[in-house]
């Protein structure tokens, strides 16, 4: 019988670990869900060990949200792996990274017209006796000419594949070369980074597929486990069934976030007029095309009725929705609007994919909206919105409940674990993700040396709405940012929201340190934390000013000297709007009391959380942690925090802040 010592691959446990894997290899035995918090250093990643000594040759999941995240797994089984040689493990990222093809246009769309195109090319040359499609001359002929932004034959594909004939005619399988190559990659490390060079000829995607049908462990993007198509096509690939599966989700805190995005779905002005012009092109050819295409004016003018509005976010009735496009219409109901549609935008998609046109179509996602807002209207997990950007509305069907999604995923795979160094408070997450199903939960304390850090809470500064024009307020929260500013090495003050981190951007006069502000564009804002980065090599240092839930907040490892301190300034709240009043009484109603921590509360004190968890990331770290809001120091706001910082937080003032933080150093 297989034990956890048998695939830990280090010669001791950390701090409370050993528990930490119990528990897991529980869970993966028996079956069932847990949810672990567990802080940075607690060797979370280990849990793997557990899983693999219990799968009894069950599948792995690994599912994962980042890069670095992915390539911590496959330093941990890579690791296992010199103890266990013959142990199998690949991943699977998104296509949009692995695809090397190039073209315009959606990639999942692509990669599925080109496959279906590609293999119907590959099987009419086998008739006439081509076995080797990447021998083909006709083959190759065709993809030298074809366009390049719009290819309809994937030559990556056609160097994967070769047929076999048989009693049932031609199968199309694997070549030798492909099921080579991923038997290698599934016993050796084959870096994402270097993966297409690895490939050479053949397809990334296919290749890492091929390697994932006999691995023991499969690391996956958060997409293939939580978007239903995504993962019911990746099962299908592996010929397993949910029930022979267990999954070890990381970074748990992250899913619910995750899976309303997934399940939530917009639509633009621009959307209606583009859709509205597609359908033009087909009502002599395509059933109800031009009764559908009479509806749309209907919701351009519900979009300027709502752009009339004062809010720039509000909720709208799908009741009123409803009648405005069947009142007057061919459609004596949504449901029939929505039958329609499906039915043309089936078609169409089917028609682009023929002629290599791998954008979604307008009408697809016109579909999608009108089928979602139908629903909508009774399943009050979803709230109907609008928007405005400048001077365009935006309409939205909005999922704000991720428990039904995450209660069936748990309940159809065999066992289902959650880890990360913020689920806390770890009740409220089970209840949030679970209701009230049958889930363990554990918490880890902190294993990092206490004297290794200083926790500060500042109990006379707020960004509370009440306060943010005080001027007593904004000189004591600008003295204690400049105080904070004073401590070696680089680090990172994160506010609520761009314009509160402008306005102290502006009011804060920092002395020798580099000052680097978060940009909106993403590209921008990874050229300035790069040269942040490497500023202690330089023998310099610089400070961030960021946003909590921004670029540079969560899914970063500043180990060491990269950084040195870390100041949340202010309790990350969403805005109070009407929106999220409607999702605060939605779970009042289902949780009763703790029904608005839990929608509004916790998911501002995470982000708090997280933005200081970048600071200490290993056993040797040092580093100044500062809670610059007095909410924090409430009982309600200190319960959701950590138990850990719980226990060490010291209340400040900005008066004493300078004195406190000088004898630290």
């Amino acid at each position: 019988m297989s034990s956890i010592n048998d695939w830990f691959p280090y010669t001791h446990y950390r701090p409370h670990q050993e528990k930490m894997l119990n528990a897991a290899a529980d869970t993966a035995r028996n079956g069932g869900t847990l949810l672990i918090d567990a802080p940075t250093g607690s060797g979370k990643s280990s849990v793997i060990s557990a899983l693999l000594a219990e799968s009894k040759g069950r599948t792995i999941l690994v599912a994962v949200r980042t890069i670095s995240q992915l390539n911590t797994f496959i330093r941990e089984l890579d690791l296992i792996r010199r103890k266990k040689p013959g142990l199998k493990f690949t991943y699977l990222i998104g296509k949009r990274s692995m695809c090397p093809l190039g073209g315009v246009g959606d990639v999942y769309r692509q990669c599925e017209g080109v496959k279906n195109f590609s293999s119907a090319l590959m099987r009419e040359r086998a008739m006439k006796g081509s076995l080797v499609p990447a021998k083909d001359p006709e083959i190759l002929r065709q993809i030298k000419r074809q366009d390049r932004d719009h290819p309809l034959i994937c030559p990556y594909f056609v160097n994967s594949r070769i047929f076999l004939e048989g009693d049932e005619g031609f199968r199309l399988v694997p070549s030798q070369e492909i099921r080579r190559k991923a038997e290698k990659a599934s016993l050796n490390v084959v870096n994402p980074d270097n993966l297409h060079a690895y490939a050479g000829s053949l397809c990334p995607y296919d290749l890492m597929m091929t390697s994932a049908k006999h691995a023991d462990v499969v690391i996956v993007n958060y997409h293939h486990l939580f978007h239903d198509d995504i993962r019911e096509q990746l099962l299908v690939s592996l010929n397993v069934e949910p029930q022979d599966i267990i999954l070890l989700v990381d970074e748990g805190h992250n899913v619910g976030d995750v899976v309303q995005g997934i399940q939530s779905v917009s639509l633009q002005e621009r959307d209606i007029q583009q859709a509205s012009h597609e359908l033009s092109s087909l009502k002599s050819k395509v059933k109800g095309a031009e009764a559908v295409r009479h509806v749309l004016p209907r919701i351009r003018d519900f979009m300027d009725g709502l752009r009339r509005s004062n809010e720039t976010e509000d909720w709208f009735d799908p009741a009123i929705f409803d009648r405005i496009l069947t009142k007057g219409s061919l459609y004596p109901t949504m449901a029939a609007i929505v039958e329609d549609i499906i039915a043309i935008s089936d078609t169409e998609r089917e028609k682009s994919l023929q002629t290599g046109e791998f954008k979604e179509t307008s009408i697809e996602r016109l579909c999608e909206f009108l089928y979602r807002i139908h629903c909508s209207a009774t399943d009050p997990a979803y709230l109907t919105v609008f928007r405005k950007e400048e001077d365009s509305v935006i309409l939205e069907v909005r999922n704000i409940d991720p428990a039904g999604k995450l209660r069936n995923i748990a309940q159809s795979h065999h066992a289902c674990i959650f880890i990360s160094g913020t689920l806390s408070p770890i009740n409220s997450f089970r209840q949030y993700y679970f209701e009230d199903m049958d889930v363990s939960t554990l918490s880890i304390p902190n294993a990092f040396p206490q004297k290794n850090r200083l926790l500060l809470t500042s109990g006379d500064i707020t960004t509370a709405f009440r306060m943010r024009q005080d001027a007593g307020n904004i000189e004591r929260t600008v003295k204690t940012i400049t105080a904070f500013a004073e401590v070696a090495g680089n680090l990172a003050v994160y506010f609520p929201s761009y314009q509160i981190m402008s306005e102290y951007a502006g009011r804060c006069k920092i002395r020798k340190k580099k000052v680097f502000v978060e940009p909106r564009d993403a590209g921008e804002a990874t050229e300035l934390l790069t040269e942040f980065l490497g500023l202690p090599a330089k023998k310099r240092s610089g400070i961030l000013f960021a946003v909590c839930g921004g670029k540079w907040s969560e899914g970063l490892d500043y180990r060491g000297e990269l950084l040195s301190g870390a100041m949340v300034v202010g309790l990350p709240l969403a805005p109070y709007t009407q929106v999220r009043a409607m999702s605060i009484q939605y779970f009042k109603r289902k949780f009763g009391k703790d029904g608005e921590f839990i929608a509004y509360t916790l998911p501002a004190i995470n982000k708090a959380a997280q933005a200081l968890g970048r600071v200490l990331r290993t056993p040797d770290d040092r580093g100044v942690l500062i809670l610059g809001d007095s909410r924090f120091l409430e009982p309600e706001v200190k319960s959701g925090l950590p138990p850990w910082m719980q226990e060490e937080m010291t209340a400040i003032t900005a008066d004493m802040i300078p004195g406190v933080l000088s004898k630290w150093q």
